[in-house]
This record gives C-alpha cells, structure tokens and sequence, in this order.
C-alpha cells in the first residue's frame, strides 16, 4: 500500500465549516472528498508538526482537526530533518518565514513517503517553486516524493470526455 504525508492544509479545509468564498469552499470539498474516497486507499501519515498546527486556533475548530488526525500515524522525526529544511529554505523554494512548510517537505521526504498532499499553494504546490523543491530533495538523494492536491487523487473536473 502507497503512502501519503498529509499537510495541515488539507485537514485544516476538510474539517473547516464551510467558507462563503466560493475558492474557499471548493478547496473544502475538495479536501472531504480526497478524505472520505481516497484516504482508504492509503497508509496515511503525518508529522507532529501538522498536529501541532492543527492544535492552534478556534477550539471548536481544534476540536474537528484532532479528530480527523487521531487515527492517522505520526511519523518519527529524524536528526536530519531541519538539515533537509534549511536546504530547502537555502534554496529559495522555501521562504524562511514559512519554515514549517520546508518542515513538511522535509519530513515526507525523509519519511519516504509516496506523496504529498497538500493544499498549500504558496510555498509546496507551487508551479514556480516545486522544480527547486524536487532538485534539492533529487541532490540530497531523497525521493521519488510526489507533491500533489487533493483533486489530482480525485480526477479534476469531469470535462466531459471519455
């Protein structure tokens, strides 16, 4: 069975009440549905750091974050995971102000994980930035690590054709 790392991003959508931004709120389903139909199909893991941004906030909204990761494995850390960071953020894929983002690539990578899902279009699933991301892990000899969103799991939009 495949592996997928699963970022805060997701989590934070999928249990999130939904947003009146319709971008938003396509973003929501998208993360439900990725949760409810393509989660069993998965060994899903992730990183203390993803609980420990899922732990900030509404308690309410805390309260439907924890609950959709406790039955989800928590991956060990490892001593080369802030080396892994640092040269992502070294690299100008990652912004030193968004380490925790370098700390999820970081921790898929090392973790040898499949994929990457994510809805973190700033600094992970960026069309810019995940050629750096996918060369210093390739460098370091980290991979293969598919960085993707929910909806490439789903299938996109159905556009009519067979």
């Amino acid at each position: 069975m495949q592996t997928v790392y699963v970022e805060t991003s997701v989590i934070s959508h999928a249990a999130a009440r939904l947003s009146r931004v319709s971008r938003v709120a396509v973003l929501q389903h998208e993360a439900r549905q990725w949760w409810e139909e393509c989660r069993p199909n998965y060994r899903v893991v992730t990183s203390q750091f993803v609980v420990d941004e899922a732990s900030l906030g509404d308690p309410d909204a805390v309260a439907r974050r924890l609950k959709m990761l406790a039955d989800v494995e928590i991956m060990p850390t490892s001593e080369l995971l802030h080396g892994v960071a640092e040269q992502l953020i070294r690299s100008a894929s990652i912004p030193q102000a968004a380490r925790i983002d370098a700390l999820h690539v970081a921790s898929a990578a090392i973790g040898g994980v499949n994929y990457l899902v994510t809805q973190n279009f700033a600094h992970i699933a960026n069309a810019v930035t995940i050629r750096t991301i996918y060369g210093v892990l390739d460098r370091l000899g980290l991979g293969p690590l598919l960085i993707c969103t929910p909806v490439e799991f789903l299938g996109g939009l159905d556009d009519g054709q067979e």
